[in-house]
């Protein structure tokens, strides 16, 4: 089971990173907000959502 858990959360991590990033490029045409804001992940999914 524990292994199934690494799997879950390594794939959420992924999976908020590549949303993050389009999100990022779609709002701001940068590919360097892109990589910025896909480091942060779902922190930034999440301000987006509140923000807009």
């Amino acid at each position: 089971m524990n292994d199934n858990i690494k799997k879950t959360v390594k794939s959420g991590i992924s999976f908020g990173t590549a949303l993050a990033m389009v999100i990022s490029y779609v709002t701001w045409r940068s590919v360097g907000w892109a990589i910025i804001h896909g480091l942060l992940g779902w922190i930034y999914v999440i301000y987006f959502l509140l923000r807009y």
